[in-house]
């Protein structure tokens, strides 16, 4: 496993004839996406507003109450999304259409969150498809809960001569998604409802639908798909181990992008510093098991 310099992050690029893809060794975070003939797909970042492209999250999703969690009597203290999108990630492997990259617990971890774990991230291209495969393996000898996801961010528009409000997210045929519903603060209500869409299948993008921050799904199809009826291209996410999507850009603003986020659970209840043991749905791994987690990004013709 090739070590770089402390501090010091590192890209990576994978292609085939289709897709080259870079990849940072910061928590893995996607760079760049681009096509054969060069376009990009990919949010490029933007100091005023949101400067990631496409993080991972792990091991956990969206904000803590007090930005904090018990485990066995124990306060740990974390910040939105874990730790992974800041913490740098070595080279397990490199071929010409794949990577694996990895995360190893230490005493930095350990301070934010007492577990033993490896989690390697695995990106494959598969001629216009990105897969991401997860495997985390717990080391300890206690049982280890976790939440893990991605956050693509998606430039838009993809094709010249259309605008942001051209675009929609198809759910396919006859989806019945539901919305949690969250506080002005961005934690989770015990709530939830019908979410409309357009039509029965789209949800048509416009500026304001995130001034409430992200949209966060459950019980939606496993595959959706950014598209423009005017347009020719287009992205499609698939998530089948996933059980809930998250939707945003940042709010109150109007910017060129859109994130498509699978996650495996959900941010902390509003006033509730959750108790990692009984938190219903974090996935947990006993000692010396294995949890493996793929989804993909495919981005083609109409």
């Amino acid at each position: 496993m090739r070590k770089h310099k402390e501090g010091e992050d590192m890209n990576y690029t994978i292609s085939n004839e289709k897709l080259t893809l870079v990849v940072s060794s910061k928590g893995g975070e996607f760079q760049s996406v681009k096509d054969a003939e060069g376009q990009e797909y990919l949010w490029q970042g933007d100091a005023a507003t949101w400067t990631d492209r496409g993080p991972n999250l792990f091991p956990y999703i969206g904000r803590m109450t007090e930005k904090s969690y018990k485990y066995q009597d124990t306060v740990y203290h974390m910040d939105i999304h874990g730790f992974l999108p800041y913490d740098e990630m070595e080279l397990v492997e490199q071929k010409a259409d794949s990577l694996t990259l990895r995360l190893v617990s230490s005493p930095e971890t350990r301070k934010q969150y007492p577990f033993e774990f490896t989690l390697d991230i695995t990106w494959k291209l598969e001629g216009e498809k990105i897969t991401i495969t997860y495997q985390v393996k717990n080391i300890d000898d206690k049982k280890m809960y976790f939440g893990i996801g991605g956050h693509p961010g998606f430039q838009i528009p993809i094709e010249k001569n259309l605008k942001f409000e051209d675009y929609r997210i198809d759910f396919g045929e006859d989806p019945k998604p539901r919305r949690i519903l969250f506080s002005e603060d961005c934690f989770v209500l015990e709530e939830d409802e019908a979410f409309t869409l357009e039509e029965g299948r789209y949800l048509n993008l416009e500026h304001n639908l995130f001034d409430d921050d992200a949209i966060v799904l459950k019980e939606m199809p496993r595959e959706v798909t950014l598209e423009s009826a005017k347009g020719s291209k287009k992205i499609t996410v698939a998530f089948p181990d996933m059980d809930y999507l998250g939707i945003w850009h940042w709010p109150h603003v109007e910017v060129d992008y859109v994130c498509i986020e699978p996650w495996s659970s959900l941010p902390s209840r509003k006033n509730v510093v959750e108790d990692l043991e009984k938190k219903a749905d974090l996935l947990s791994l006993e000692s010396g098991q294995e949890y493996t987690n793929t989804w993909s990004i495919t981005i083609k013709e109409k």
